[in-house]
């Protein structure tokens, strides 16, 4: 109910010129809307889980209203750079993706090259390099399928203790929890947990060899990096295995680690960093210096001004449950502008629980 109220609200607002007259404002021609995706869907991950994948068809219809309203789409460097010097051309924004999924190369590449838009992309490389289904997400969307199909899936095929019951989203979740904490139990590493989804599609009467096949849920392969680098997309860090430890020598190792595949697959030298598990802890601030970072992006929602704090940049997530409006009035700075907005968007961030589930 309250959606609906909202939408319709943003709709009056947009029809009474109000998004257009902010959009044009000095006030918003000295700020920077910076958008955040996770995934473009190969298939059917929109179905599974619209708060992380948009379809084809409304990720290329954002695109069409960033055409349409005019927003002057920036590289992130270019657009942080400018903004600090005071030069931003009129509805400054910049494209980010978190994660570095296949889906960018093979769905989201394309749609960008048709407009001609820059983009962002902050690369986790443990699973670049040990290309398979990562495993968090794999075993959520794994559970997902074998639902439509069945209520439950017996525990004995994945060596565990008690059946695993899929009827809601709840249960599923739970499920998840417990397969991702009998891994860690464990010690599983990457080959031994591709052998657990494999076990978990099996039980489930999915196709994992199909899911394989398609490189739905992976990342991009060191070849697909190399290509999209010479194309132009920026890489940046967002540590090696999409963690981020609390010990001093652990966190700076990760990012350590992370940039030296991109060097070796990308050719660049990145010193950007978005926060790999959604949450930020004061004694990362220090530590993001000494890793060479320069500037960081946050999943809190909001426009980034001057005043911003160089490693805590807020970024609007971008997901399959915001409507076309909803989406323009982020991007036409009306999100921000009112006076909730300020400090708060009211549009719900997705990233920081989507970050917690991408962890190894």
């Amino acid at each position: 109910m309250l959606k609906r109220v909202k939408r319709a609200s943003l709709g009056i607002f947009k029809a009474g010129g109000v998004f257009r007259a902010v959009e044009a404002s000095g006030w918003r021609g000295r700020r920077l809307v910076v958008l955040a995706y996770l995934g473009v869907s190969l298939e059917d991950e929109h179905e599974w889980d619209p708060a992380s994948y948009l379809s084809p068809r409304h990720f290329e219809e954002r695109l069409a209203i960033l055409k349409r309203t005019r927003c002057t789409v920036l590289p992130l460097h270019e657009a942080v750079e400018r903004l600090y010097r005071g030069d931003l051309p009129p509805r400054s924004l910049a494209l980010t993706f978190d994660g570095g999924n296949y889906d960018f190369f093979s769905r989201v590449w394309p749609m960008l090259e048709s407009y001609g838009y820059p983009a962002t992309v902050f690369l986790t490389t443990y699973y670049c390099d040990f290309n398979r289904p990562i495993f968090d997400v794999a075993c959520s969307y794994l559970l997902w399928k074998a639902s439509t199909r069945r209520s439950e899936i017996p525990g004995e095929p994945l060596g565990l203790t008690q059946n695993l019951d899929l009827r809601t989203e709840r249960s599923r979740s739970c499920a998840k929890d417990l397969l991702i904490a009998v891994s860690r139990e464990w010690r599983l590493d990457g080959e031994d947990k591709d052998h657990l989804l494999e076990r978990l599609a099996d039980a489930g009467e999915a196709d994992y060899g199909s899911l394989r096949r398609k490189r739905k849920l992976h990342l991009l392969a060191p070849e697909e990096v190399g290509r999209l680098a010479a194309a132009g997309i920026d890489f940046q860090l967002h540590t090696h295995r999409h963690r981020a430890p609390l010990d001093r020598a652990l966190f700076l190792k990760e990012i350590q680690d992370n940039r030296e595949r991109i060097r070796t697959l990308a050719g660049t030298d990145p010193d950007f960093f978005s926060y790999p598990d959604g949450s930020i802890r004061p004694e990362f601030l220090p530590w993001l210096p000494e890793a060479g970072v320069r500037f960081a992006v946050t999943c809190r929602p909001g426009a980034v001004t001057v005043d911003s704090h160089h490693l805590l940049l807020p970024r609007f997530a971008d997901s399959g449950n915001l409507s076309p409006v909803e989406f323009e009035s982020i991007v036409t700075g009306f999100a921000s502008w009112m006076p909730h907005g300020r400090n708060r968007s009211g549009v719900p961030c997705a990233l920081s629980r989507l970050h917690a589930s991408h962890g190894l």
